[in-house]
């Protein structure tokens, strides 16, 4: 059994989206330590947010898995490019795709491109997501509400929408959903609401697709360790990252890569219209 960190953290303030790079501890997206065992051979995978965090455990996973990987985000240059060092090293092309996804153009942009590049679409994780924390609800302006589900939810239909035709018999689509989900957190309104949202897009686009032989999946992480844990939470929030979950501390995107990795391969061939907690023994029902 690995130890991971686990809290009291420093305190780290960052700026909106936040940087990998500057997060102490360093979260562990398995650059040292995930094995694969080519589940993904051959295998196309477009994910937003694949610059750090989640998206970036995925990408190294997909990676090592066998496939080739198109790396979505917004501006987090260096991340990224970090991201790609990572999934080329094992011998994959990586695909950077930086640009704004609250923008409907851009939606439609990284399928294309990575269809010109890569031909298809096997795998589609939607992994990209904005949040704020706010105290009270006069706190939350217009633009900021409609950001927020412009970036959480709304893409993922503007991108599900521009791939299909792309995605032959057998893709999957995995929708990363939330903790929140199932048990919102009321500082978290608005993303907490979109998270709500993505696990019935999933579970509705699931029966869409069916006879498609196209799967639809979402996973919901609990307290996990990425850029955006210090660029929108408070400081005591941040201090205490985790704590409160049965394990006792917050996972690391690493031990969430698994079941993207599961549910991108064949192996996952009559699992579709599922949410899976990803949540440190907190239980979502």
């Amino acid at each position: 059994m690995r130890d991971f960190p686990t809290p009291p953290f420093p305190s780290q303030p960052q700026n909106v989206p936040g940087s990998q790079r500057k997060m102490d501890p360093d979260p562990d997206c398995g650059e040292q330590s995930y094995t694969g065992h080519n589940r993904l051979e051959g295998k196309i995978a477009l994910i937003t947010g694949a610059d750090s965090g989640i998206g970036r455990a995925v990408a190294i996973a997909y990676a090592r898995e066998g496939a080739d990987v198109a790396v979505a985000y917004l501006d987090e240059h260096e991340d990224a490019q970090e991201t790609a060092r990572w999934v080329e090293a094992a011998g994959r092309q990586c695909l950077l795709l930086p640009g704004d996804l609250a923008q409907k153009q851009h939606c439609y942009e990284i399928v294309e491109k990575t269809v010109s590049q890569f031909g298809r679409i096997d795998i589609l994780v939607n992994n990209a997501a904005f949040q704020m924390s706010h105290e009270t609800l006069e706190e939350i302006d217009d633009d900021e509400w409609l950001k927020t589900f412009d970036t959480n939810i709304t893409a993922i239909f503007r991108i599900c929408e521009a791939a299909l035709p792309s995605m032959p018999k057998g893709s999957s689509i995995i929708n990363t959903s939330s903790v929140n989900s199932d048990d919102p957190s009321a500082s978290l309104l608005a993303y907490a609401t979109t998270k709500g949202a993505i696990a019935n897009f999933t579970a509705g686009l699931a029966q869409l697709l069916g006879e498609k032989g196209i799967r639809v999946n979402s996973v919901a992480p609990g307290h996990i360790w990425t850029p955006l844990i210090p660029a929108t939470m408070p400081d005591e929030a941040v201090k205490n990252f985790g704590s409160n979950y049965p394990i006792g501390r917050p996972g690391q995107p690493v031990e969430v890569a698994p079941i993207y990795v599961l549910l991108g391969s064949d192996e996952a061939s009559y699992i579709s219209g599922s949410r899976y907690a990803v949540t440190g023994g907190k239980p979502i029902l």
